[in-house]
């Protein structure tokens, strides 16, 4: 195992989760408030599940999205 390409694929593979769930997470908090789903004020849970095939890994994130 190379450790360079190894971090190196791990760091690009989460900045491209946190990049895209951002971007959805705006788009649909957008969404939900131009249609009148969502006050502007709350707090949304939200759950992220990290599985690697191949290794049996399975973790939960959890925390909260505030919108005020």
């Amino acid at each position: 195992m190379h450790d360079e390409t190894f971090h190196q694929s791990i760091r690009k593979l989460l900045k491209t989760v946190g990049v895209q769930s951002q971007q959805r997470i705006e788009e649909a908090v957008a969404q939900a408030l131009a249609e009148g789903r969502l006050a502007g004020d709350e707090s949304l849970p939200a759950r992220v599940t990290l599985e690697v095939a191949g290794l049996e890994l399975k973790v939960e994130f959890q925390g909260d999205i505030e919108l005020e």
